[in-house]
């Protein structure tokens, strides 16, 4: 209403996205792609160079940590990870749980990525705690067998002790760089710890009623949340 201006050549831009939107050519073929995706993310294991079973334990001595106050956690964790060319949060208990429940309800999303060209789209696949994402072009070419481009690691280990959960992440550095991975992180916030029945409603339709889902409302929402235009290296922000 403010910028009408903006407004219509945003609308503009949509268009163009819907004609040729990157690594999607129809409604259809896009289902069936993320049909195939599902029977075999059951059994996914990290491929590409990726830690399997990637342990708290293996980056810092939680017997250790747990013995600092929640703010000195916290300090620690941003410090460690700030010089690291990765991701990382420390999520409030709450949200995770909230996260959680819907994960296991809602084990998979498709994450629209801001280019250059337009639009790039991933699959968020969850795996207990460990959530895989990869691009819908490779699901395309690849099927189930498409390799993980970002894993997040959510460690749990201090959540009923101290009220956090300590995240970070892996990433093929040949498909993203750190803010394009921050963006696809911080949109996991965005739609699984939302508070807006709209946007969470968007995750259950895209898992129970697949043929009703429409690519373009994620892009819509991302674009109202301004994350994608929040594109800056650095620590996942807390939105939710």
């Amino acid at each position: 209403r403010s910028s009408p201006d903006v407004f219509e050549s945003r609308m503009e831009k949509r268009s163009e996205v819907k004609k040729q939107p990157v690594g999607y050519s129809n409604q259809g073929e896009f289902i069936r792609c993320m049909e195939e995706k599902a029977k075999g993310s059951g059994t996914k294991t990290s491929k590409g160079g990726f830690t399997k079973d990637k342990t708290l334990d293996s980056i810092l001595n939680v017997e250790m940590v747990k013995e600092k106050s929640v703010e000195e956690i916290k300090q620690i964790w941003n410090q460690y990870f700030s010089a690291k060319d990765t991701v990382y949060a420390v999520i409030p208990a709450e949200k995770f749980d909230l996260i959680q429940k819907r994960a296991q309800k809602c084990p998979s999303f498709l994450y629209a990525l801001p280019r250059k060209e337009g639009y790039e789209f991933f699959v968020g696949q969850w795996s207990g705690t460990e959530l895989h994402f990869t691009s819908l072009i490779n699901i395309q070419t690849q099927g189930e067998s498409a390799p993980s481009q970002l894993v997040l690691y959510h460690y749990p280990e201090l959540q009923k002790e101290k009220g956090i959960v300590l995240m970070t992440a892996e990433m093929d550095s040949k498909f993203l760089v750190v803010h394009e991975a921050q963006c696809l992180a911080n949109q996991v916030q965005l739609f699984y710890a939302t508070d807006r029945s709209e946007t969470y409603e968007l995750v259950e339709t895209f898992n129970h009623r697949s043929s009703e889902f429409k690519y373009m409302s994620v892009i819509a929402e991302l674009e109202q949340s301004g994350l994608g235009r929040e594109l800056r290296p650095g620590q996942v922000s807390d939105k939710s």
